[in-house]
């Protein structure tokens, strides 16, 4: 038992422990002189000059925060819609889903441009940036779930001469979830990159405060940034990972997915 008790503390603190002893060696080798500390700040470094901007970071992380919410939420609702009428009507999924296969290809730097063109400076070209790069996850995830349905539900599920919306709203969405959770949480990942491209062409958040934090030289402030912005992505990642636990409780057919 206690050998089982120190194999499970040692599993869920493992992480814990590398990110500790990874700390202490870059503290180490900063203070060592290995490293000028204007090319590589040590972690305290990092973690006071976050102490003393703290007001400037906070405004910009929840700037972003903002931005990712509003990409995240009109893709999770597109990309579900779309997934929905390409499984209803086969010939829409042939003659459009090549084409957003082929608008995913594209990088989102390239793009950034025009939508400050289209959009302006400001937030809604950088919700729009975190919108285009997070939706393919969620419409390809729903689609393939849609798909995939066991097929002996589905002839169970006849037997009660369901009409076809019946049977995608009452079988195959409730069937589709796990992949719906999967893709956005790939995609929330992804919103973020998207908002701090976003950020960097048209301003705001922790993508200009990066970009205007590189002008300087500030390093460390950089890092407070980019640190930020992994805060924020973790966040989501345990808001679907919490959200995914309740919807598929006392549903063990749907977590074979």
């Amino acid at each position: 038992m206690n050998n089982r008790i120190k194999t499970w503390l040692v599993d869920k603190y493992l992480a814990w422990i590398f990110l500790a002893l990874l700390l202490s060696v870059w503290e180490w080798v900063v203070a060592q002189q290995w490293v000028a500390s204007y090319l590589l700040p040590s972690p305290t470094q990092i973690f006071h000059t976050t102490v003393e901007l703290w007001p400037e970071i906070q405004a910009a992380t929840l700037s972003t925060a903002h931005s990712i919410a509003w990409g995240l939420g009109l893709s999770i609702v597109s990309g579900v819609a779309l997934a929905l009428l390409f499984f209803a009507i086969p010939l829409a999924r042939r003659a459009i889903l090549p084409f957003c296969i082929f608008f995913q290809t594209v990088p989102i730097i390239s793009i950034a441009p025009l939508l400050v063109i289209w959009f302006g400076f400001g937030q809604p070209t950088v919700q729009a940036s975190a919108f285009i790069v997070s939706l393919f996850p969620i419409l390809a995830n729903t689609l393939t779930g849609l798909q995939e349905t066991d097929p002996h539900l589905k002839e169970l599920f006849r037997l009660y001469r369901p009409s076809p919306w019946q049977l995608i709203f009452k079988l195959q969405i409730p069937s589709a979830i796990p992949y719906i959770l999967t893709g956005i949480k790939i995609s929330a990942g992804l919103a973020v990159i998207g908002a701090i491209v976003g950020e960097f062409i048209a301003g705001g958040g922790l993508g200009s405060l990066i970009d205007a934090a590189r002008t300087q030289q500030r390093v460390d402030l950089v890092f407070s940034g980019v640190v930020m912005s992994s805060v924020l992505a973790l966040l989501l990642v345990f808001i679907i990972e919490v959200v995914s636990r309740v919807l598929l409780r006392g549903r063990p057919y749907l977590r074979k997915s």
